[in-house]
Formats: C-alpha cells, sequence, structure tokens
C-alpha cells in the first residue's frame, strides 16, 4: 500500500508541473520552467557527484557562449564559467571540511609552479593599474585551475575518466565544427568568412584553430592506442579526418605551425634527442633572432604575400610583416606590451589589464587599419608578451618556467613509462599542450574557458600518468 501511494504521489507530482508548464506556456508564454528538471538534476550532481560536473563542463565549453561587457571589464562564457565557478568553491569548501588533499599530486614540480603563478598573480593585483580588472582576472583564472588541474588530478587517476574527458570535448567539438562548416560553406568557404564563421561558439578563428590542432594531436594519439576494438578504432579514423579537414579550412595559420612544431617534437623524441638539447637548440634559436632581428625584420619586409584563399599563399603570408594586417597588428600589439614593460618592468600594470591601457602606448606608423584605442581588439596576442607587460618580467618567465617544466615532466613520463598505453597518452598530451604553447607565441586564450579547459586538464593528466601510471606495466580502464 505504501509503494502505491509514493506512486501515485509520484504520478500527481508530474501531472502538477505539466499542467503549470502548459499554463505558463499557453498564457504567459513562459517555457523556462521546463528546465527546472535539468537543474535539479546538476544541482544533485553538484552535491553527489562533482568528478561528473567536471565532465558535463568539458562537454558544455566549445558550446558556451561569451558574454562580454568591455567597458566594465567583465565577461563570462555561458554556462560553461558558472558553472566552473560553483564547481571551484564546492571543491575548496570540500577541502576545508576534510582538511586535506592528495599531497603527492600538491607536491607535484607543476603544482608548484602554479602555485608560483597565483602567487606572483596576487602581488601584481594589489599594485595593478586596475586593480578590479586584475581580481576579477584572478579568480577567472582560479576557477579554469582549481576544477580542472586541482580537482581534475584526482578525477583522473581512473584512467576511463581520461578517457571520457578527451572524447567529451570531442563530441561537442564536432557540434562547434558542423555549424561553422555549414555557416562557412554558405559563404563559398571564402577565406575572409573563414575568421568569423565559428562566432559565437569561438571568438574567432585563431582560438577555434587552436582546440582543432590540440585535439588533432590527441585524436591521432588514438590511432596506436593498443587494445582498442576495429569499430573504436574506425572512428578514431573518421575523427581524425574532420578534425583535420576542419583545421584546414580554420585558415589559422597560427594552429599550423603549431602543428608543425608538434612533429619536429616528436620527431627529435623518435631520434632519442635529449631534453637539455631541444631547449639549448630553442635558446640558440632565439639568440639568433634577438642578435639579427634587424636583418631578419629587413628580409621579412620583402614579402608582400597577404592572406589568400590559396593555401600555398597563405602559408607564405605567415612571414609578410610588411603589408598583412593581421601580423603587423601583432607587432603593433607587442610593441606597445614592450613600452608598458619598460615602463614598469617589476611588477607591471597587473594581470588582465593589458587591453585596457595599451592603447596611448601604440605610435601612429605602427597602427594598421585594425587597431583600437578602446580595449575591444582583444589583448597581446602572446603568451609571452602579454604577462611581460602585464606582470613584468618575472611574469613571463614563470609562464616560461611552466612550459618548461610541462615539458620536462610530459618527456620523461613517456621515456620512463613501461605501458605502451601510458606512452601513448603521455606523448599525445605533450605534443597538444607543446602545440598550444608554440600557438601560444602569436595568440592567447589562456584567460577563456575554450582553450583553459584542455591545457590545464592537460597537466593534470601527466601529473597523475607521472604520480600513479609511469611504473605500471598492466594498467586497466
Amino acid at each position: 500500500m505504501t509503494e502505491r501511494i509514493k506512486i501515485a504521489w509520484l504520478y500527481l507530482a508530474a501531472a502538477l508541473f505539466l499542467a503549470v508548464n502548459f499554463y505558463l506556456v499557453i498564457n504567459k508564454d513562459f517555457y523556462y520552467l521546463f528546465a527546472l528538471p535539468v537543474v535539479l538534476g546538476v544541482l544533485l550532481l553538484y552535491v553527489f557527484s562533482l568528478d561528473k560536473v567536471l565532465l558535463l563542463i568539458t562537454f558544455l565549453t566549445p558550446l558556451s557562449i561569451d558574454i562580454t561587457d568591455i567597458e566594465a571589464g567583465l565577461g563570462v562564457s555561458l554556462p560553461a564559467e558558472p558553472m566552473m565557478f560553483a564547481v571551484l568553491l564546492l571543491f575548496l569548501a570540500r577541502i576545508l571540511y576534510d582538511k586535506g588533499y592528495d599531497m603527492h599530486i600538491a607536491n607535484h614540480r607543476i603544482s608548484y609552479v602554479i602555485y608560483l603563478m597565483f602567487g606572483w598573480m596576487l602581488l601584481t593585483t594589489f599594485t595593478s593599474e586596475l586593480p578590479m580588472v586584475s581580481l576579477k582576472f584572478l579568480v577567472s583564472r582560479l576557477w579554469f585551475v582549481v576544477p580542472f588541474f586541482f580537482l581534475g588530478a584526482l578525477v583522473f587517476q581512473r584512467l576511463k575518466n581520461i578517457h571520457w574527458y578527451f572524447w567529451l570535448y570531442n563530441a561537442s567539438l564536432i557540434i562547434a565544427i558542423a555549424y561553422t562548416n555549414i555557416r562557412h560553406a554558405s559563404f563559398g568557404f571564402s577565406e575572409a568568412s573563414a575568421h568569423w564563421v565559428m562566432k559565437p561558439l569561438y571568438n574567432d578563428h585563431t582560438a577555434y584553430g587552436a582546440a582543432l590542432a590540440m585535439y588533432l594531436i590527441v585524436t591521432i594519439g588514438y590511432m596506436f592506442y593498443p587494445g582498442l576494438s576495429k569499430t573504436k578504432r574506425f572512428w578514431v579514423y573518421i575523427m581524425v579526418f574532420i578534425l583535420a579537414v576542419a583545421t584546414l579550412l580554420s585558415v589559422s595559420r597560427a594552429a599550423w605551425i603549431s602543428l608543425a612544431a608538434a612533429l619536429l617534437v616528436y620527431f627529435a623524441v623518435l631520434l632519442r634527442i635529449k631534453f637539455k638539447w631541444i631547449l639549448a637548440t630553442v635558446a640558440i634559436l632565439a639568440g639568433i633572432l634577438f642578435t639579427f632581428q634587424h636583418q631578419i625584420i629587413d628580409a621579412l619586409e620583402k614579402n608582400k604575400q597577404d592572406s589568400s584563399a590559396d593555401f600555398i599563399e597563405h602559408v607564405q603570408s605567415i612571414y609578410n610583416i610588411s603589408s598583412d594586417a593581421s601580423n603587423l597588428e601583432r607587432i603593433n600589439r607587442w610593441q606597445s606590451a614592450i613600452r608598458l614593460f619598460n615602463e614598469r618592468p617589476v611588477f607591471g600594470w597587473g594581470p588582465g589589464t593589458y587591453q585596457f591601457v595599451y592603447g596611448p602606448f601604440q605610435r601612429s606608423k605602427e597602427k594598421t587599419i585594425i587597431s583600437t584605442n578602446v580595449g575591444d581588439g582583444g589583448n597581446a596576442h602572446s603568451e609571452y608578451i602579454g604577462p611581460l607587460s602585464e606582470m613584468g618580467l618575472i611574469g613571463m618567465l614563470i609562464v616560461m618556467l611552466l612550459v618548461g617544466t610541462m615539458v620536462y615532466t610530459g618527456l620523461s613520463v613517456h621515456k620512463r613509462a613501461r605501458s605502451k598505453k601510458v606512452k601513448v597518452l603521455s606523448m599525445s598530451v605533450t605534443l597538444a599542450l607543446i602545440s598550444y604553447f608554440v600557438h601560444g607565441l602569436l595568440n592567447n586564450f589562456l584567460d577563456t574557458d575554450k582553450l583553459s579547459v584542455p591545457v590545464w586538464g592537460f597537466m593534470a593528466i601527466l601529473v597523475v600518468l607521472d604520480l600513479y601510471y609511469v611504473d605500471k606495466e598492466d594498467v586497466k580502464e
């Protein structure tokens, strides 16, 4: 009798819910109450299964839409970022309640660099030209890093969750690719439309291209992952083809460069070239570029090839700094950033402030047709020069230390791993991160959810593989 009463109450509640919804739709044109079960379901996940919330956010990220308010210095990606902020609060509350965290993860070398990053970011927030903008930037960086690195490192201790994390973003990215290519086709796949047809899912083709390059590398890695069935491997091949075509159609030259750089690193690993020699080569190349910068610039200025729908011409336009507006604007932003650094070399102007303060530091001869003075044209277009202007020399060195530590960890895990599964995962993730930070020479997206989710999540995967899987021969899913 009790069970019947429960079932009766359930049917009554469902009928009442539908009746109220139909009344609101018909008489008030109000549809939002239908979302109540979904909202309640997500709230239950927050209470009982935070790991599933993290995976849900991963799926929603490529489909989230940016809402920005440049004048207030505020912007949010819906629904991903509010969900990340809630995870941040609950996770911190859980740590305080449990009075502890996995100390192996907390004491990892990558974790220490992240602590250093936040410590310096907090200090430069106090000295910022725009403290509220810097505080918002700091908090937003926290809701990217804490969920996807510190919580992610706990979630990814189950290898199955790593696969879910990769493929949920990939599945969502497929939807974004379909949306982008359908719009792109309506404009005849023109080079001009390729820059914006992915909006509002991605801000522009450079962010879209960076995400495509990272997941193209990871998906190629699954072509060599042991133990996959023929059916799964077939779908991996299909996904590689889709991502490769989408990367080509994105006409993101920075994405193409980043893929080439990742391929070079992979060949260096195959040839067993030691990390110190790779690092030394990069340092020597940087020294040559600095020493002969004027001669190099003179040679580059002879290139007059602008962006083009022709693939070869578009590649040639990569080093056109005489007439290509995109390249010239980057140089304008970098020059402005260096002047900002010269003005405040120690603490910089404050995290996240570049786009609001660089205007007066532009020179008229360096401006382009796409230059702006009102802070609505983006940031410094570099993961290295941006922090240099916003957080001084130490800020840039911390970014470089993070990249170096990540590459060292990834290559070390690959070398020491006893399982082919761990070798494939570690190499795929490391190359994907290298592709992003090479891309970061020309753009910066770590202040967005679209790239922060993979970047910090991939670093968490490297930490987990380093701590818990590198010595295992039999790695179970």
